[in-house]
């Protein structure tokens, strides 16, 4: 009878267990105490540091690093890192995984519409957004009293978290500032010349019969001469002419 081992399939089973022994072996003795035992080191401090330098960093002290997260709304500037796992100074092997965590910088927002609103809907709107309602103009207007007319930014316009926005708001038609001027005794001509100078138009014109005056001569005023108007406002006049047929209004083309 043949010795089992002169079969070629003993043979390769034979081979095979001794193949597996040795891998056993290999790792039992030598990988596994490698893993094991590695060697401890401390995790260095990158906190602060660009992700170039933390990553020069950690990879000369044989850790693996890596980005985890990017956080708005931190006070460190864009691209450092402000978040280290495991942190600095903890004892951990070489080799081991360093997650990062890098700041985006200042979180930004969008500058809603204020237009239409009043001051304090306008307030509440940025507080709940994170901005802040800065400098209030208050201007004559033919705005509606109150209402926020013109804005700082531009609704979509984005600002850091914490910047104001200044507004104007409507106090309602105001006094203005261009003195109405004097055209009792000017011709119409002249009146219209006059009040084109001064940026004021010609409101309504009433003609009133008159035998001591030239036709076409300014009787009266409204408003009357030293009053205050806005840009573009009207002055009505009173106009002589000539004729016995009733007074009537005419208005301007």
């Amino acid at each position: 009878m043949k010795n089992l081992i002169e079969y070629p399939f003993v043979k390769k089973i034979l081979i095979g267990l001794g193949i597996l022994i040795a891998l056993i072996l290999i790792l039992d003795f030598i990988l596994l105490p490698l893993y094991v035992s590695g060697t401890e080191t401390h995790v260095p401090n990158v906190v602060g540091m660009t992700q170039e330098e933390a990553f020069n960093s950690l990879d000369d002290a044989d850790f693996e690093p890596q980005i985890a997260d990017t956080s708005f709304g931190v006070s460190l500037p864009p691209g450092r890192i402000f978040l280290q796992k495991p942190e600095a100074g903890k004892i951990v092997k070489e080799g081991r995984t360093i997650y990062l965590f890098l700041s985006g910088g200042e979180q930004i927002i969008s500058v809603p519409l204020l237009k239409g609103k009043s001051v304090r809907d306008s307030r509440l709107a940025l507080e709940r957004i994170g901005l802040k309602l800065g400098d209030i103009e208050e201007v004559p207007s033919t705005h509606p009293k109150d209402m926020v007319f013109d804005q700082q930014f531009a609704e979509g316009t984005r600002l850091a978290k914490g910047q104001s926005v200044g507004i104007s708001v409507s106090i309602g038609k105001g006094a203005g500032n261009i003195v109405v001027p004097d055209l009792i005794g000017k011709s119409l001509t002249e009146a219209k010349k006059i009040l084109s100078d001064s940026t004021l138009v010609v409101g309504k014109i009433n003609y009133q019969i008159s035998s001591s005056l030239l036709p076409n001569t300014v009787l009266d005023q409204y408003p009357a001469p030293g009053n205050k108007l806005n840009s573009g406002n009207s002055v009505d006049l009173f106009i002589t002419k000539e004729g016995t047929i009733e007074d009537r209004t005419e208005f301007p083309n």
